[in-house]
């Protein structure tokens, strides 16, 4: 039987802590400034926003039990198998 080796064959170099530590503060800054431009010069359309965020929250109630628990098993049972066989 052949064995088939499953490392990399190229290994990239680790990045440090102190690079990744920087581009958070890079991506941090240039998220803050695209946020106060958007809502500099988008302020009209915020303002009309504002009136119907209690609606789009309640919109996004259903949409997060929709989409959110997709990951859950919802049997109903209670952890026991359903050969009704108990030991």
């Amino acid at each position: 039987m052949q064995t088939h080796d499953h490392a990399p064959h190229r290994t990239l170099p680790a990045i440090t802590v102190e690079k990744r530590r920087r581009s958070r503060w890079v991506f941090g800054g240039f998220a803050l400034l695209a946020v106060l431009l958007l809502a500099f010069e988008h302020r009209m359309h915020l303002s009309g926003l504002i009136g119907w965020l209690p609606y789009l929250i309640l919109l996004a109630c259903p949409l997060m039990h929709l989409f959110m628990h997709g990951g859950h098993d919802h049997g109903g049972g209670d952890g026991k198998s359903g050969s009704g066989a108990e030991k």
